[in-house]
């Protein structure tokens, strides 16, 4: 494995998603100031989920993703998401002005995410399983460090929580700045144009068309869980709301940071087993946490926290295996419109799933997680040829 250009890859995906999230870290701070209330907090998550879906569509139908450098467009995204995050800690006043920076750093992320997974491909294509699992880990700590910046102090502004992560993001661009591609993926044609060929191409590859399909069942329930936790701690703890702001803070850096050990550890795993199989696991694993989770309301809080903990590790373990099986099954010079493309269509169905899970959480609370079921139980049916016919 390359290992300074994983390393500043993985590096500066943990610095540029950690913008992702950076509002729900603040959302107790948002309520209280401007009156908000959990259903808003869901359309801070889904503006940027829009943002990251328009971006992603634009990449992959415009074919710039496979066009010009990934690593050039990874920084610059960076640095402008950097901007509008910022813009959006000190400029935004009410919901409308909040949606609209949101969204625009939702536009940033889809040249980080996707970007940064072809970067890791053209420097490491055999080991791909593997180098994906470390940047998803990132990707996943980049999700849950605005919670562990805010469970520091737990009376520290909500603006400065959300430039911590403008700042990181800007660390995260002049770290790929100057990388490079790497030599083993290709780009197209440099010709500007929309490229509608190149996606139909992608789908009409049986292997990348099942992978596609699982990781559509598995980003269902992926950033709908996410952006619960912290919902599903404050029922949790409702018995005992003592330092509640700051303890929800913590359990949720935790939770969602504990992923990166499964997307890490499964990552590893995959070299063994095979990517099919260890995403298979995952999504049944994360299924059944789903479907357990609500009987859980008359347990123990610390018996609940240990489900979480293992949910959140489930929950993203599966995401680079797929990722890596999409790549593996698509031509070099179509991996970076192919990925774009399945990012953008499995983000497509966040935004619905979000939606659901904040504007439901409040009437049923944790049977709510009943709604993130489908998407497990769909992610294996729909992978099933790839354990069939492996892609290792």
């Amino acid at each position: 494995m390359k290992t300074r250009p994983i390393l500043w890859i993985v590096l500066a995906e943990l610095f540029g998603t950690s913008l992702w999230f950076s509002a729900n870290s603040a959302a107790d701070s948002l309520k209280l100031v401007w009156g908000i209330d959990q259903g808003d907090v869901g359309l801070l998550t889904t503006s940027v989920q829009a943002g990251f879906i328009l971006g992603t569509l634009f990449f992959s139908l415009s074919g710039w993703a496979d066009r010009f450098s990934a690593s050039k467009i990874f920084a610059v995204c960076s640095f402008a998401g950097a901007i509008f995050n910022g813009c959006f800690a000190l400029l935004s006043v009410d919901m409308p002005s909040a949606i609209f920076y949101r969204f625009l750093v939702g536009l940033s992320l889809a040249g980080i995410y996707p970007l940064g997974m072809k970067l890791i491909v053209s420097w490491d294509p055999k080991s791909a399983g593997k180098s994906l699992g470390i940047l998803v880990g990132m990707l996943t700590l980049g999700t849950a460090l605005p919670h562990g910046i805010r469970s520091i102090d737990g009376v520290l502004s909500w603006q400065l929580v959300i430039l911590a992560s403008s700042v990181l993001a800007f660390v995260g661009a002049i770290l790929v700045w100057n990388l490079g591609d790497g030599a083993h993926v290709k780009n197209a044609n440099s010709k500007l144009g929309w490229n509608m060929q190149g996606v139909f191409q992608a789908f009409r590859i049986r292997e990348f068309r099942a992978s596609a399909l699982g990781y559509f069942g598995h980003m269902w329930e992926l950033y709908s869980f996410w952006t619960l936790v912290p919902m599903l701690l404050a029922l949790c703890f409702a018995t005992d709301v003592s330092n509640l702001e700051t303890r929800i803070s913590q359990w949720s850096f935790w939770i969602i940071g504990v992923g990166a050990i499964g997307c890490i550890v499964g990552g590893l795993l995959s070299q063994r087993i095979g990517s099919p199989k260890l995403a298979f696991y995952s999504l049944l694993t994360s299924g059944v946490m789903c479907a357990l989770y609500p009987f859980l309301d008359d347990a123990s809080v610390e018996l609940r926290l240990a489900v979480l903990l293992l949910w959140g590790v489930a929950v993203v373990a599966d995401s680079p295996q797929f990722s890596a099986m999409s790549a593996k099954a698509c031509p070099p010079e179509l991996i970076g419109t192919a990925l774009t493309m399945q990012n953008s269509i499995g983000f497509g169905l966040t935004i619905f799933s979000i939606l659901l899970v904040t504007s439901a959480v409040g009437s049923i609370g944790s049977w709510v997680a009943w709604i993130l079921l489908p998407g497990p139980i769909l992610g294996m049916l729909l992978m099933k040829p790839l354990l069939e016919n492996p892609i290792r």
